[in-house]
């Protein structure tokens, strides 16, 4: 219990306290309605042994004070208008500065606080007493004074104080923190602490003061319960009148100063919290959009490596292909040549049977077809004439041949300017029109087709390949292709995407479907670009 008799003190010949008796319970808040030169700070100084009475005492919990003395060691705490706190002390110093021991313990010998420890308590307990900071290592210095008033607060809490005294909490703090400031009273008051409130603001009294008194010119005026009183008497004992018709004016220039004030630091919060709230999105923007670049990144690694993998999958494929063909053509077609020309042999021949010699031409026939057969087999394995004609004579041979078999008519367009190109390029032009070709005969039910090979640039090919068929649907699914089972434009799109090139599909005017290719070269040995062999 705090006990104030016959308070006196005075400077020179004003009288800043004169006879103030007080009492306060256990778990009881006490208002003081503050006036400037009332006598509220000098009696807050006296209770925070920051100045002496003239006579009378002070007694706490049956405890004679005796000055000078160390609020702290009497358990009390004591949130100044304007918060008090050590420079060189980040947030959690100055929150345990003097409260060590809550982290130590108190049998520890060595008040050692280890500095993860103290922030983890200091975040602990700003979070349980709802106050916010972007950053605990921040020092005094670079905190505005809301926030250095939160740092007392939080070390007032701490403490675990007996007494609290609060000087006008709403000259520092923003109506936000004002009404959290109240709320911890509120927590305070029921854990037995007791309270003394400084303020201006008659809000704030009324609704936490269980007893609200008015000091003016030293003197005590007025200790009434809340409950009991009214704002006007309060004011007529601030002001020092009783005349009504001198107080409403006064209550009306109060009312409309809080409300105005109210009104500004709602806004000053919002607009706080607006960019608190930016600076988290925009915390998150960068953290997603580092994520999202990661991926990115990882996706385009993927895409190089599963590239690499297919240019030498086609690469081996091609020499499979090269390597079957001339197995085909250098075994299997000689011995069939072998074999026909035994049995010519053999149908010259007097001493063979007649039966046997008239067998002999169908036979020779059958085989000739073989040879055919086979001979169309490698070239399309391998065009025999790439190598040593290069891509016209292999385009010119294989576009005869692909008519012939058909019966539709092929106008094949070769710029005389291509010249030689690397054997991979050539390859793939010539896989390509081998797979548009073959795209026209399965699907097309064309009877006219124009390909042409262009040289646009010293470094670009334009190849197109055009039929009079029936065109692309208007559902058509590149991607779909595959998952029907058809893999002749895919693989296409496929081969000039490896080859960094551009493709472009779509229905002419008159009808029939126009593939249009566009490969970048370089009439030298490209070093980067593998061989490519047929997708399809």
């Amino acid at each position: 219990m705090l006990i104030i008799r016959n308070l006196t003190k005075q400077h020179g010949s004003k009288l800043l306290l004169k006879d103030v008796s007080l009492a306060l319970r256990p778990g009881e808040v006490l208002g003081l309605a503050e006036r400037v030169g009332s006598g509220v700070g000098t009696l807050l100084d006296v209770l925070a042994g920051r100045d002496y009475p003239d006579s009378g005492s002070i007694s706490l919990d049956g405890r004679r004070l005796e000055w000078p003395f160390r609020p702290h060691d009497l358990r009390i705490g004591i949130i100044y208008e304007e918060p008090k706190l050590v420079e060189s002390l980040d947030i959690p110093g100055n929150i345990f500065l003097g409260n060590e021991q809550s982290l130590t313990g108190p049998a520890s010998w060595f008040r050692i606080v280890s500095p993860y420890k103290a922030h983890d308590e200091a975040a602990r307990l700003l979070d349980a007493l709802n106050l916010y900071f972007p950053s605990l290592t921040a020092k005094p210095s670079s905190l505005s004074t809301e926030q250095k008033q939160l740092v007392a607060i939080a070390r007032v809490a701490a403490g675990f104080p007996r007494l609290i005294i609060i000087e006008n909490p709403g000259r520092s703090l923003s109506l936000p923190y004002q009404e959290q400031l109240l709320q911890l009273m509120k927590m305070w008051q029921e854990r037995g602490c007791m309270i003394i409130l400084c303020s201006t603001n008659l809000d704030h009294l009324f609704a936490a003061a269980d007893r609200i008194a008015v000091l003016r010119d030293g003197r005590l005026i007025s200790d009434t319960p809340t409950d009991r009183t009214s704002r006007e008497e309060i004011v007529a004992a601030v002001v020092g009148t009783a005349d009504h018709q001198q107080i409403t004016p006064v209550i009306w220039a109060l009312d409309s100063f809080y409300q105005a004030r109210k009104k500004a630091e709602m806004l000053h919060y919002n607009q706080q919290m607006l960019k608190r709230d930016l600076a988290k999105q925009d915390s998150l923007n960068k953290q997603l959009l580092k994520q999202l670049s990661l991926q990115v990144e990882a996706l385009d690694k993927a895409n190089v490596a599963l590239q690499d993998a297919q240019r030498r999958l086609l690469t081996e494929r091609e020499q499979e292909r090269k390597h079957l063909a001339r197995e085909l053509h250098d075994q299997l077609i000689q011995d069939l040549l072998s074999l026909s020309y035994e049995l010519e042999d053999l149908e010259n021949t007097v001493e063979a049977p007649p039966k046997v010699t008239a067998r002999i031409p169908g036979m020779r026939e059958h085989i000739r077809r073989m040879i055919d057969d086979l001979r169309r087999i490698c070239g399309n394995l391998r065009p025999p004439t790439i190598d040593s004609l290069g891509l016209d004579g292999a385009l010119k041979s294989y576009v005869a041949n692909w008519s012939e078999q058909t019966g539709i008519a092929v106008e094949l367009n070769l710029d005389p300017n291509v010249g030689r190109l690397p054997e991979k390029i050539e390859l793939s032009i010539f896989r390509i029109v081998q797979e548009g070709l073959s795209n026209i005969r399965k699907h097309a039910n064309a009877s006219h087709v124009v390909v042409s090979v262009t040289r646009t640039s010293p470094r670009m090919l334009k190849m197109t390949i055009t039929d009079n068929g029936e065109g692309l649907r208007e559902d058509f699914d590149l991607g779909g292709l595959g998952r029907m089972g058809h893999f002749g434009l895919l693989g296409v799109t496929e081969r000039v995407a490896l080859m960094g090139g551009r493709i472009d599909l779509g229905n002419q005017p008159g009808g029939g479907l126009q593939i249009q290719v566009e490969i970048p070269h370089s009439r030298r040995k490209p070093a980067g670009v593998a061989s490519l062999g047929a997708g399809r």
